[in-house]
């Protein structure tokens, strides 16, 4: 059994900063593999320290008292319910969507928030380890609810994998190291949980409230035929009443009130709670898309293959194809050459650009060149598609289909014998269930298994 939370802040204490510590990308590569190394979860420590002290002149709207906390989860709620409905009225009136305006755009932000989605209830890992205090209940809880509970068709990280790979937005690797911040974060704090309880707790307050941009993006993205469930889900899993928000609540009230010194412990949930606000928030990923600049980042990155690749038959402002493509640097200007030779017709159906016909369609001479994301980028980007254009072909939507599909079939395929006899024992349990393990197949497995132990 682990060590009782008691007394915590006379046991345990933040890990002193250093000079330097791991950029957020590296630190999250380190630990979202199933077994991150000792030298990866100290680094974990001196960059949650790092990131505290960030944190930590940052606004707090949290109450003074930790018995105040469900009244106000509840006037939280109450208030993201009136702005809720107040969009929707808007939305009924003619207003555009707020959010994704394209349907390129949404890809963009499903693409861009991967990092984060992907290690999911993350920071809550290292509860496990108090498996059997009844005041961390709600925490463990949480953590297993966000694995399905071990069901891979609710298993979070599961969920997102699919929806990354329905829509061809799996190649997030290389955002920048902003985009990595949130991920990181939660990851050492699963990994730093008996340094850093009060940290997670409060972290977990912030992160489980039901915040708009939730309900707004679930929205949009079912308008413009993208899949919204991951985000519904947590919609509902979230809820004041029953769900990881009264549970966060509950969790910081109970086990503040055991300390020696609940005032003290409080402080650094508090600390913990600011955190939520680092890195790159979703309103900011939203608000930071620039089409023209994502389509010239796209052609920047086709020029270093294609470069070498097209005949000199035509040439845009005296130069030919492959000229224009040997500076990358370019891709711009000669966006912009396309367009004023005519090859490209904006405002117009991309059908009538010779460009568009080039990449899309039987027989397009270069057929597979752009990816179906980046398709769509450009079909917008062209179209100038306004707040009611949903955006998608047919063959884009049949694309999407068929890739749902084959990713279903795999999981399907991946499950197969994943009952296999596993060890019970807690430890073993707890490793399985690992944010870079518990979606696998022995992941899952041993997720069903622990929960079965615990709600016993």
């Amino acid at each position: 059994m682990a060590s009782t939370a008691t007394n915590f802040l006379a046991r345990t204490a933040p890990a002193q900063n250093e000079a330097t510590h791991a950029s957020s990308s590296v630190l999250y590569r380190a630990l979202s593999i199933p077994k991150p190394s000792r030298m990866a979860r100290e680094d974990g420590a001196r960059y949650l320290q790092a990131q505290l002290e960030l944190a930590r002149d940052l606004p707090c709207d949290m109450p003074d008292s930790p018995d105040d906390l469900q009244a106000w989860v509840s006037e939280r709620v109450a208030h993201v319910g009136e702005q809720y409905a107040a969009y929707l009225s808007a939305r009924k009136d003619g207003a555009p969507r707020r959010y994704f305006p394209t349907r390129s755009h949404a890809l963009n932000f499903i693409r861009a928030v991967a990092p984060t989605k992907l290690v999911d209830g993350s920071w809550l890992y290292g509860t496990l380890a108090y498996w059997e205090d009844p005041d961390f209940r709600p925490l463990i809880l949480t953590y297993l609810e966000e694995l399905g509970d071990g069901d891979p068709a609710m298993n979070h990280v599961t969920l997102y994998k699919k929806l990354l790979a329905a829509h061809d937005c799996d190649d997030w690797q290389d955002l920048s190291d902003e985009h990595f911040v949130q991920g990181a974060i939660q990851l050492a704090l699963g990994y730093q949980t008996e340094r850093f309880l009060p940290e997670v707790i409060g972290y977990n307050l912030g992160y489980e409230q039901l915040p708009l941009h939730l309900l707004i993006s679930a929205y949009e993205l079912n308008e413009l035929g993208i899949d919204p469930y991951y985000f519904t889900l947590h919609v509902t899993i979230d809820n004041a009443s029953t769900g990881h928000a009264h549970k966060a609540a509950q969790a910081v009230a109970d086990i503040a009130a055991r300390q020696d010194d609940p005032a003290a412990f409080y402080r650094r949930v508090r600390d913990g709670y600011r955190l939520n606000d680092l890195g790159m928030s979703t309103n900011a990923v939203i608000a930071g898309f620039d089409p023209e600049r994502a389509l010239v980042a796209v052609l920047q990155d086709k020029a270093t293959v294609g470069r070498n690749m097209h005949s000199d038959y035509c040439r845009f402002a005296g130069k030919t194809v492959n000229e224009w493509l040997d500076n990358p640097e370019d891709a711009g200007r000669f966006l912009y050459e396309l367009e004023r030779a005519g090859w490209i017709k904006r405002g117009s159906d991309p059908e009538e650009s010779r460009f568009w016909r080039l990449i899309n369609g039987a027989g397009a001479e270069m057929f597979g060149v752009f990816s179906p994301r980046e398709e769509q980028l450009l079909r917008d980007w062209i179209t100038r598609a306004d707040g009611n254009s949903r955006g998608m072909t047919h063959r884009a939507a049949a694309r999407v289909r068929a890739t749902r599909e084959a990713v279903n079939g795999r999981t399907g395929m991946r499950l197969v014998g994943a009952d296999h006899a596993t060890s019970n024992d807690p430890t073993t349990l707890i490793t399985a269930l690992s944010p870079g393990a518990h979606h696998s197949a022995q992941g899952l497995q041993a997720t069903r298994m622990f929960s079965v132990a615990l709600r016993g």
